[in-house]
């Protein structure tokens, strides 16, 4: 009911504000994000760059991968060499590098040199270096003179190396994949490298080479024949498997009511 007129209503008492206790120190300044403002904050974009085309590929490829059910021949190679393994193994390789263009042209100066001034070179050892180059190294394979075999497991295609491991297996030499062909490539002074291998080694690293060989031995040669039946991907995404969940715990849901 409205209130008569000439009747004056009692106002209600206003709510105190709590008075907050501000440090004259520090004054508030907030930040005015407007045009000619305070720059706004980093935010991620990557979702929204338009990334280059060979990145997309990759991408594309490596869901692809996940998705697509592999045969165990191109399986194999998602199996790699473990990190302390695989460093103990590059440490060894390293000490074994072929010589360089510089290195080269050095040596061939100096014998050159040697030759002009009628002094005997001498017939100079050969030196024990990591062999590379894929027919190189598939002729020391078949001709039983590799003792170890390393192969990338990035090689594109992937048809150049798949049936390297098959051949290790069979002519009893040891064989690894690891991770990077770049990172075999360094090793020979070359940007990639599908494949390397020794032949022998020095002395002194004989008993730190057969340990590293053993190891190898027991996680690829003697795991060939359960590699050989192991099929790869067939993964699906987060939303597949979301959708096929549902779909089960509909299914067993019905099924109980069906029991009842």
């Amino acid at each position: 009911m409205a209130p008569k007129r000439g009747v004056k209503v009692a106002a209600t008492p206003a709510k105190k504000k709590s008075e907050k206790s501000v440090n004259p120190v520090f004054e508030k300044r907030p930040k005015q994000f407007g045009i000619g403002g305070a720059l706004p904050p980093k935010r991620d974009m990557s979702r929204f760059v338009k990334w280059p085309k060979v990145v997309q590929i990759q991408r594309k490829r490596r869901i692809l991968k996940q998705r697509l059910k592999v045969p165990p021949a191109l399986n194999q190679f998602t199996k790699t060499l473990d990190k302390n393994l695989a460093t103990s193994l590059f440490k060894m390789l390293l000490k074994y590098r072929p010589e360089d263009k510089a290195a080269k042209k050095e040596r061939l100066l100096k014998k050159a040199q040697a030759e002009a001034e009628g002094k005997d070179s001498g017939t100079t050892k050969k030196p024990i270096v990591v062999k590379y180059g894929l027919n190189h190294v598939t002729y020391l394979i078949e001709q039983n003179k590799a003792q170890l075999v390393v192969i990338a497991h990035d090689v594109d295609p992937i048809e150049l190396v798949v049936w390297l491991p098959a051949l290790c297996r069979k002519m009893e030499i040891p064989y690894c994949i690891v991770k990077g062909k770049a990172r075999l490539g360094t090793i020979v002074h070359k940007k990639t490298a599908s494949v390397l291998c020794l032949t022998t080694v020095k002395n002194e690293d004989k008993m730190e080479f057969s340990k590293i060989l053993e190891a190898i031995k027991a996680n690829f040669n003697d795991k060939y024949d359960e590699y050989r039946k192991k099929w790869g991907g067939g993964v699906m995404g987060s939303k597949s498997q979301a959708k096929s969940k549902a779909k089960d715990k509909l299914l067993a849901k019905e099924a109980a009511q069906r029991m009842i």
